[in-house]
């Protein structure tokens, strides 16, 4: 039992890395919180695994993982990402608020729709990932106004019903995901190490997984659709 409840703690830190973000955007230590936020990544990517190891919904079953999941997850990959587009200015400041309310409330909407992660473990919408939205648009420095529209495009597509690969979970290409999802970490960690100033480059090649990740995306989405209309 008590490893049961050392993963929900696991999970729980999470908020702990979100708050700890939070505090180092104050002081405009946007790598330091940058840093917090890859932790709590980190997290995220692996204490579902153990809490399946743990069977967790077994010998807690009073207690919702899931839902200090979503908690968590809502902080860290919503809540700081949105603080850090008006704290660091990525976008105009007579659009901050309305920018700031897209990422909240889209994904407000997004982790409660029934659907937000299927049973066969799709993303439905854009899955907001927000976190990594906000660091490649603070290191390639785009202009505000191009990340205005960048942010309530992604906002948009969170009510757009298209299916998301669940990196850890969907079967198809499942190994070359996960293999290309830890190139991409490593990639992501350097480009941290550098930041603000960083290797065009690395930036460049850290890019093929989410390229990867979006295209397989809609492969599959559109194999699922195709099946159900013939």
């Amino acid at each position: 039992m008590v490893r049961v409840w050392l993963v929900h703690l696991y999970t729980a830190s999470g908020a702990l890395c979100a708050f700890l973000a939070l505090n180092r955007i104050f002081y405009d230590r946007y790598r330091d919180a940058f840093f917090w936020l890859a932790c709590a990544l980190v997290v995220d990517a692996t204490d579902g695994f153990l809490a399946r190891r743990a069977d967790v919904a077994t010998r807690a079953p009073r207690f919702d993982g899931g839902k200090l999941d979503d908690i968590v997850d809502y902080l860290t990959y919503v809540f700081v990402p949105a603080f850090f587009v008006w704290h660091a200015l990525l976008v105009p400041d007579r659009w901050s608020t309305v920018v700031v309310a897209a990422i909240l409330f889209s994904s407000a909407y997004g982790f409660c729709q029934d659907a937000a992660k299927t049973l066969d473990h799709f993303f439905t919408g854009f899955p907001s990932y927000w976190n990594i939205v906000v660091f490649y648009l603070y290191v390639v420095r785009w202009t505000p106004a191009t990340n205005v529209m960048i942010l309530l495009f992604l906002a948009l597509m969170v009510f757009v019903p298209i299916r998301y690969v669940y990196p850890s979970r969907t079967p198809t290409w499942r190994s070359l995901t996960m293999a290309l999802g830890a190139v991409w970490a490593v990639l992501m960690f350097a480009l941290l190490w550098q930041t603000p100033e960083v290797s065009r480059f690395l930036l460049w090649a850290s890019l093929v997984f989410p390229v990867y990740y979006v295209l397989l995306s809609l492969r599959l989405d559109f194999v699922r659709r195709t099946v159900r209309r013939a």
